[in-house]
């Protein structure tokens, strides 16, 4: 059994960084994939990145969050750089056993979950 729990998230102003992390427990970091997913308030859970050895990101944080793992810690992390209000959400970490590549930009195709760590981004 796979568990996911994220941390680092936080309150920050326009500009600001972050780094969230997902340590991950009941199987080896190495042996998944591993993502990373955002919901805002009245919104779908959306796509931010993913890594099964690449890195895959949604187009609109390309450039600004950075998705790595580190395979001896059994985590991985999400840096966010020049943040703005519309990335306020919780951020949930996710694990996938079976899929990679493009799969991994879509939710229903990971079988674990963490429970989100909110991040809010004031102006």
């Amino acid at each position: 059994q796979v568990q996911l729990v994220e941390s680092g998230g936080g309150l920050v102003q326009t500009g600001d960084s972050l780094r969230l992390s997902c340590l991950v427990s009941g199987r080896t970091a190495s042996s998944l994939s591993l993502g990373w997913f955002r919901q805002a308030p009245g919104k779908e859970r959306e796509f931010v990145a993913a890594t099964d050895g690449s890195a895959l990101y949604a187009d609109s944080m390309k450039g600004r969050f950075t998705i790595s793992r580190d395979n001896a810690q059994n985590t991985v992390y999400l840096q966010m750089n020049s943040l703005k209000p519309e990335d306020t959400a919780v951020y949930y970490c996710a694990a996938s056993t079976v899929f990679t590549g493009s799969y991994l930009r879509n939710k229903n195709f990971y079988g674990y979950w963490g429970r989100g760590t909110q991040v809010t981004v004031s102006s």
